[in-house]
């Protein structure tokens, strides 16, 4: 599935009022009703990451690794991590087991109004 269908099956979800730009009507008919950004918005999908940390190497160091390295990260032991969506950071979080999966459970959340996308 590319992007193009991914966008395509999200607005199939709204009639053709609510997709409309607003403008002049014709013929003198009413203008279409503005869009519900916030309805559109809350169906984007998105990526959530978590960083366990970054460390720099020189290309030299880099080509050297093999399966038993290990590579020291600029994170401490049981500081929460950074949550990222789409690759900008949002939050913090601690790793958790969630049945047979990782989990994150959310230590702090700054940097987004999602108060507007609540229904």
């Amino acid at each position: 599935m590319n992007m193009n269908d991914s966008i395509d099956s999200l607005l199939n979800d709204y009639p053709e009022q609510d997709l409309a730009l607003p403008g002049p009507a014709e013929g003198g008919a009413p203008a279409p009703a503005p869009r519900d950004l916030p309805k559109l918005m809350r169906k984007i999908p998105v990526t959530l990451t978590l960083e366990v940390g970054e460390a720099k190497l020189s290309l030299y160091e880099l080509a050297n690794l093999q399966s038993d390295s290990v590579v020291e990260l600029d994170t401490l032991a049981g500081e929460p991590l950074t949550i990222k969506v789409n690759g900008t950071a949002i939050g913090r979080a601690e790793v958790v087991v969630s049945g047979e999966n990782y989990g994150l459970k959310i230590v702090e959340i700054a940097g987004l109004d999602l108060d507007q996308l609540k229904p």
